[in-house]
């Protein structure tokens, strides 16, 4: 497993939020879109007295596009600039998946095609 292969990204302890167009069975052969939106963690944020009332910074975008078993990368961007154009979805829940070889996982995110199509059309009009 290559350390940029989708089952590393989302097992890295970094805090992640994931955008997906369907559930997350990586041990499928289901198409599916999936975006990996990794979150810096910012002093202050989510848990303190404050209520999570700090913000959340992400700081790298991820893409991919599964088909017949297999998710290639197709997007990654550290650049501000392209990471601000793509919304954060604030509604993500605890979420659980499966990796490649079967073994359940949890991460944050949320199954919703919308925002996938949003996060498609910005990178179309970043080319």
């Amino acid at each position: 497993m290559s350390d940029d292969s989708i089952d590393a990204i989302l097992q890295l302890p970094q805090r992640k939020l994931v955008v997906s167009q369907n559930d997350v069975y990586l041990d499928r052969q289901v198409r599916n879109e999936i975006f990996v939106l990794m979150v810096e963690e910012l002093r202050g944020s989510a848990g303190g007295r404050a209520a999570g009332s700090g913000h959340r910074k992400v700081d790298r975008v991820y893409g991919f596009s599964c088909d017949s078993g297999n998710c290639s990368k197709f997007f990654d961007t550290t650049d501000q600039s392209k990471i601000e154009m793509f919304d954060i979805p604030y509604s993500a829940v605890a979420m659980d998946i499966k990796l490649s070889d079967g073994r359940p996982f949890v991460v944050q995110g949320i199954v919703d095609p919308e925002f996938v199509r949003s996060y498609r059309s910005v990178i179309n009009n970043l080319k």
